[in-house]
């Protein structure tokens, strides 16, 4: 039996391994905005961004030195990693003395659910994220089943790289005390050993809290602006709309049946922390209003596993043993359906067509109005040509002004691609106010004419005494805001760059 339910984890991790390998190599759209940001990151390493901890850049700079910087290369781990859940979770079904019908339903609902789908599709911190949940919760699992106290030790280890990944395992710490409190378990909080998982963590933490003191606090501001700015659309009612469709709304009965696992039923009840540990981290998202549905998603790993345990019971009665094939056939129908919104497998017009063939139509969590593709994708069209247009305007200067030439992008994901397009295309080096390009830019002022990305006539000229629109981006997948864009040459400045610089900044 403990054979063929290792096979079925086994089984499950590699279908999603090749899946994303699969992609990769064969079916992408381009590389993603967000990954031209961590390359930039990974080549300018430091104990802290103003939008991310350093862990998953540093991680970066390892991939591009030894496998460079493909799509492929790039996005190598996170499909690693994202069989890895997969294969966790299958061990957390086995220790919670679930059998086979309960490890399928809990590895195929993680396996086929759109936001995990999507989430190991590109290098980002998200998807180390999620592995780095699901270890937490296997470690505190092992700690109740085992009572070894030295796995507090190692769940020191696994929340202090957490958050030097992403600070949202934050959550799950905050969630642990609490579940601490509200069990029987609140005896270890007579021991030194959650303590010393406290400070473990916090030691491992502290060069992002240090990077934060000495650049006034500047994922602060990025945090508060995001969610007043970026992410204002985001209540509490987007919330829980995105994760039951992100999560696949067929396995809305499963994760349902998780939380009844480890609140009610009687062997789950012994894990009730991990339950506590859930709705602590859903309270703290819903007074924060402005969460996304990807905040909460890296618990329901959990989730489905106590819900299969539950469903593994429900079959045994002669009325509900129709359950045993329905629920995997409804949970595989929906999410290979949903399949092409998470992983770019078809064609992009096949892709428009299917998305509206089954009433889906573009999203974004960031207000921006879309056309054709929903955000996801449409930061993966455009870069090269945005590059390509700008280099155009580069290559028309005399040699003479190119010397003293730079070019201003408005965001960080113009600012990628022209950093990672760069040698291909003979470009120098690009400046921008968003969020880390700003820090990086700050002590360039040797140069006498811009290339702007963007922008308009009139607010340039605030600026600049001589301004001319010289060409015009167009993309016709990219995301509307990127596309048709307007290409300036500006020089002579009206103040010195580096007061006009200060200006520029913005952390969102």
């Amino acid at each position: 039996m403990r054979k063929n339910s290792f096979r079925i984890i086994i089984g499950f991790s590699l279908f999603v391994l090749v899946l994303h390998l699969f992609s990769n190599a064969f079916a992408h759209y381009g590389i993603y905005r967000d990954e031209l940001y961590y390359i930039a990151c990974s080549k300018h390493l430091a104990a802290g961004y103003v939008d991310q901890p350093p862990l998953s850049s540093f991680i970066l700079f390892g991939v591009l030195h030894f496998l460079g910087d493909s799509i492929l290369a790039i996005r190598l781990l996170p499909a690693i990693v994202s069989a890895l859940t997969v294969f966790i979770t299958g061990l957390i079904v086995r220790k919670l003395k679930g059998k086979l019908y309960a490890i399928t339903i809990a590895c195929l609902s993680v396996a086929l659910a759109p936001e995990f789908l999507g989430t190991g599709t590109i290098y980002s911190m998200n998807s180390f994220d999620w592995l780095f949940w699901i270890l937490a919760f296997y470690v505190v699992i092992l700690i109740i089943t085992s009572g070894n106290k030295k796995l507090w030790l190692w769940l020191g280890l696994i929340l202090g790289f957490g958050l030097l990944n992403k600070i949202d395992i934050l959550w799950f710490g905050v969630g642990l005390f609490g579940g601490l409190l509200l069990t029987p378990y609140r005896k270890h909080l007579k021991t030194i050993w959650p303590y010393i998982t406290g400070a473990i963590a916090l030691i491992l933490f502290s060069p992002y809290i240090y990077w934060n003191i000495t650049h006034d606090f500047a994922t602060l501001q990025f945090i508060h602006n995001a969610s007043t700015l970026k992410y204002s659309s985001q209540n509490p009612g987007t919330l829980l709309k995105g994760i039951f469709i992100n999560m696949n709304p067929f396995s809305v009965f499963v994760w349902l049946a998780g939380i009844y696992y480890f609140f009610f039923y009687k062997d789950g009840k012994t894990f009730r922390i991990v339950g506590y540990i859930f709705l602590i981290t859903l309270l703290i998202l819903v007074i924060n209003w402005h969460a996304k549905p990807e905040y909460l998603a890296p618990i329901f790993p959990l989730l489905y596993a106590g819900g299969g345990i539950i469903f593994e019971k429900l079959i045994e009665i002669e009325k509900l043993s129709w359950i045993k094939i329905a629920l995997p056939v409804t949970i595989s129908f929906t999410g290979l359906l949903m399949i092409p919104f998470a992983l770019p497998v078809l064609p992009v017009q096949t892709f428009i067509g299917y998305s509206h063939l089954i009433g889906f139509s573009p999203s974004s969590g960031e207000k921006h109005k879309l056309e054709g593709l929903p955000q996801f994708y449409a930061d993966m069209f455009g870069w090269e040509n945005m590059t390509a247009t700008v280099a155009k305007v580069y290559n028309s200067l005399p040699p003479e002004e190119q010397i003293n030439t730079i070019v201003y992008a408005q965001n960080y994901g113009e600012a990628g691609a022209i950093d990672y397009y760069r040698d291909k295309f003979n470009l120098p080096r690009v400046l921008s106010g968003h969020n880390n390009y700003w820090y990086w830019g700050a002590a360039d002022t040797n140069f006498t004419t811009v290339i702007v990305i963007g922008s308009s006539k009139e607010d340039l000229l605030k600026i600049c005494n001589s301004v001319e629109q010289v060409n015009i981006i167009q993309s016709k997948y990219a995301i509307p805001y990127e596309n048709n864009l307007p290409v300036f040459i500006c020089s002579r400045f009206k103040l010195p760059f580096n007061i006009l610089y200060q200006k520029i900044r913005f952390f969102i």
